[in-house]
């Protein structure tokens, strides 16, 4: 039976708060309720209430230490409760609503602390997490928040799919230290849009394998776990991704990223003042109404910068039109999926995150932090407004 009610003052404040400011009294009021619900805890913990004794006591409250956590809310100063006087090999007391907290702070608390213990930059990496969590992280936080947060995130991603009209996909790299060497680990994304025209992450995989191998594992793990239906993949021309589309989910129509292909375009122009004339001209290609119009601006483009670039108007030839696909589709389809920007966006975020730990002690710890932060992303387009009207 719990040793500690709950404060009834407190709920009353609470009421209070929220009568008289509504929603910007929502971040005080959470204050008052995380700080209440930790006091409980800790009575439950120590098996006794305040200035109770007891032979089911197994120690003593000892003060508090103020938090600052940043939430959705804003952010909230709490006060932790602190506990002295328990036995040796007993489990540490830390309260389980800052546990519970954001999955992809607590994936990067667990990717420091790995560095930390595993002697990866422990001057810097140890000032980083202080900064960062607020408190230094011990390697017994590290193994319980770790187990915890692994088993969360692997059912995450190994979850069932369904129908999926639209798969994006893209990859970006993170450096993690392997062998005794520092190289870079490709990380694949799946994005999919639904019969309903709802976004989700169907899925992450983190490896060190060759682009193709890498690529045709990933894409398989997607079709084993459900995932069917596809009209269209979008994707830039990443090593090894087309031999396993083919092997994979052929005969699904391909598109390239045309705000890609523009980019790749730029290493064929010689002249730095010939750039914007042939970004120019490729925009007015995949603006066309219909497929016919792009083929004969291409074309017409071709002639054009063939005197001046041969190698550019062979390029843009062979390129450019796997760029056409999603002219098959309605405009509004075609003009969300004919680029995998929304991937960029991922990876710029996936970089924000990654780029404080600088480097990751292994493929797991990155897969770790990725996996949560893909997890929150997803969950909030899922219940938000649909990315598409998909026509039957």
């Amino acid at each position: 039976m719990p040793r500690h009610t709950p404060d009834a003052t407190t709920f009353d404040s609470v009421l209070e708060l929220l009568n008289e400011n509504g929603f910007e009294g929502l971040a005080s009021a959470a204050e008052l309720l995380l700080n209440e619900a930790m006091r409980l805890e800790r009575s439950n913990y120590l098996g006794a209430g305040a200035y109770e004794r007891g032979p089911e006591r197994r120690g003593h409250a000892n003060g508090y230490k103020p938090k600052a956590v940043k939430t959705r809310l804003g952010k909230l100063s709490l006060s932790v409760p602190k506990v002295r006087g328990v036995a040796d090999g007993a489990e540490p007391f830390y309260p389980n609503a800052l546990e519970v907290g954001e999955r992809s702070e607590r994936a990067l608390k667990c990717a420091l602390a790995e560095m930390y213990v595993q002697g990866v930059s422990t001057r810097k990496v140890a000032a980083i997490t202080q900064e960062l969590c607020g408190f230094d992280v011990s390697s017994s936080q590290v193994s319980r928040a770790t187990k915890l947060l692994d088993e969360e995130l692997e059912a995450w991603r190994n979850r069932p799919l369904g129908r999926t009209a639209y798969l994006v996909l893209d990859a970006t790299y993170c450096k993690v230290r392997h062998g005794g060497q520092v190289i870079d680990c490709a990380v694949l994304i799946a994005i999919g849009v639904n019969a309903k025209g709802k976004r989700s992450i169907l899925g992450c995989s983190v490896s060190l394998s060759e682009a193709e191998v890498h690529w045709r594992e990933f894409l398989q793990s997607l079709v084993s776990r459900g995932m069917h239906g596809v009209r269209m993949v979008t994707s830039d021309d990443h090593a090894g991704l087309r031999a396993a589309l083919r092997a994979v989910l052929a005969p699904t129509p391909w598109q390239r990223c045309q705000f890609h292909l523009q980019q790749n375009a730029g290493a064929y122009v010689a002249r730095t003042e010939d750039r914007p004339a042939v970004a120019a001209d490729i925009r007015a290609i995949n603006n066309a109404p219909t497929r016919e119009e792009a083929q004969r601006l291409l074309e017409l483009a071709a002639e054009k910068w063939r005197p001046k670039a041969p190698k550019l108007a062979e390029w843009m030839l062979e390129n450019i039109p796997e760029g056409f696909t999603v002219m098959a589709e309605d405009p509004q389809v075609r003009r969300r999926l004919r680029t995998s920007n929304m991937n960029e966006r991922l990876n710029k975020e996936i970089k924000r995150r990654t780029r404080v730990a600088t480097l990751f002690p292994n493929e797991a710890s990155l897969l770790r932090l990725v996996t949560a932060i893909l997890a929150e992303v997803s969950e909030e387009w899922e219940t938000g407004r649909a990315y598409l009207q998909i026509q039957p």
